[in-house]
C-alpha cells in the first residue's frame, strides 16, 4: 500500500506539499499540484481519513448507548440513528448496555478510547452512579436519551412519560375501571417513575388508587412481566384493568394471559406505553401511546452535532416530546 513519502518521492516533492493538496491546506502552484495527483493516481493512494480526522482533532465517530439491543424499541433508536449520522458526515458506534450499570461504564470508557466525538446515552444506573468526573471529565458532547439523570446538566430528549400514563389510565377509567393494576419499569429510572406517576396523578383526580398488591416492577422485561402479570392475575381479587409501562412488557402480560386462558378484554383489559413493531398485528390489537421515534432520535443527534461543533459552554437543553393515544381491541367497559 502507498504511503505518503512514496506520493512525494514520485511527484518530487516534499510530504508537506503532498499533504496540503491532499487536505487543502495551503496554496500549491497548479504544476506542482498536477504533478501530485498524478502520483497519486499512478500509485493509487488513499490517503488514510482516521488520520486526518485525528489531525483535525475529530474521529467523525458518535456512539449510541442503548439500554437493550433485545427490545425492539431500541432497535428502531438504532436504525433511525444510523440514517441521521450519515446525513451529518458521521459513523455510528453502537454499545448495549443490557440494563446493566456496570455495562455501561464499560461502554464509556471504550467509547473515550475510541476518541468518539459525542455519545447519546441510554442512561441506566443510579442517579449517583453518574459522577461529574463521567460525564464531564472529557469534555465529551453527550445527549441522554428517553431518561434523565437528577441534578445532570447534559442534553436530554425525551418523552413526557406522565402524559402518557396519564392518557392510557383515563381511557381506562373512562371505561369504568377503578380496580386498575400495574407493570412498571424500574422506579430508579425516570421513565419507570414518571409513568408510574401519571397513572397514580390520573386515578387520584377521579378519587381512585391503585391496590399496593396490584403494582409490580417488570423491570422493562418480557419475561419478567410474564412472571408478575401470572401473579396477578391469579389473585382472588385480581385487577380489571392493566396499565403496563412499556410495549416488551405488554407481550408478557398478554402471553400470561393467554396461558391462563383469560380473555381480553372480557376478563381484564390491557394498555400500555410505547409500541413495538408487529404489535398492530397482535389480536385483539393493543391500546397503547406511541413515542415519536424517528423525531425523538433526529432531534438527539441534532443537538449532539450542534454540541460538537459549538462547544460544552452552551447551556442544557431538554427537549420534551408529545405520545399519541392509540385505541385498539384490548380495553372494553368494566363488566358489573
Amino acid at each position: 500500500m502507498a504511503t505518503i513519502k512514496d506520493v512525494a518521492r514520485l511527484a518530487g516533492v516534499s510530504t508537506a506539499t503532498v499533504s496540503a493538496v491532499v487536505n487543502e491546506t495551503a496554496y500549491v502552484s497548479p504544476s506542482l499540484r498536477t504533478r501530485v495527483l498524478a502520483a497519486i493516481s499512478e500509485l493509487q493512494y488513499a490517503p488514510s481519513a482516521v488520520a486526518r480526522n485525528l489531525k483535525r482533532g475529530r474521529s467523525q465517530l458518535i456512539a449510541l448507548v442503548v439500554a437493550d439491543l433485545a427490545n425492539p424499541f431500541f432497535a428502531r433508536i438504532v436504525c433511525a440513528a444510523e440514517a441521521a449520522v450519515a446525513a451529518w458526515g458521521y459513523s455510528l458506534v453502537v454499545f448495549n448496555s443490557d440494563e446493566k450499570p456496570d455495562a455501561e461504564r464499560r461502554a464509556l470508557s471504550r467509547i473515550r478510547m475510541l476518541s468518539c466525538d459525542g455519545v447519546v446515552l441510554v442512561p441506566v444506573g443510579l442517579p449517583s452512579h453518574y459522577l461529574r468526573r463521567d460525564f464531564e471529565g472529557n469534555s465529551m458532547p453527550m445527549v441522554l436519551f428517553g431518561r434523565t439523570v437528577d441534578e445532570d446538566r447534559s442534553d436530554t430528549v425525551t418523552l413526557d412519560n406522565i402524559s402518557a400514563a396519564k392518557q392510557v389510565t383515563n381511557y381506562l377509567l373512562d371505561l369504568g375501571h377503578r380496580r386498575i393494576g400495574t407493570i412498571t419499569g424500574p422506579l430508579h429510572l425516570t421513565t419507570g417513575r414518571g409513568r408510574l406517576e401519571g397513572m397514580l396523578q390520573a386515578m387520584e383526580a377521579r378519587g381512585a388508587a391503585p391496590r399496593p398488591e396490584h403494582v409490580r416492577s417488570g423491570e422493562f422485561r418480557e419475561d419478567v412481566a410474564y412472571s408478575v402479570a401470572r401473579e396477578l392475575l391469579l389473585l382472588p381479587d385480581r385487577p380489571s384493568a392493566l396499565y403496563v409501562a412499556n410495549g416488551v412488557m405488554a407481550l408478557g402480560a398478554m402471553r400470561a394471559m393467554v396461558d391462563l386462558g383469560l380473555r381480553c378484554p372480557d376478563d381484564i383489559s390491557i394498555a400500555s406505553t410505547d409500541t413495538i413493531p408487529g404489535i398492530g398485528g397482535l389480536r385483539p390489537r393493543l391500546t397503547r401511546t406511541e413515542h415519536p421515534v424517528g423525531d425523538m432520535t433526529n432531534e438527539a443527534l441534532r443537538l449532539l452535532v450542534d454540541r460538537i461543533d459549538r462547544g460544552m459552554e452552551l447551556p442544557p437543553r431538554n427537549v420534551v416530546f408529545q405520545p399519541a393515544l392509540v385505541l385498539g381491541d384490548s380495553c372494553g367497559p368494566i363488566s358489573l
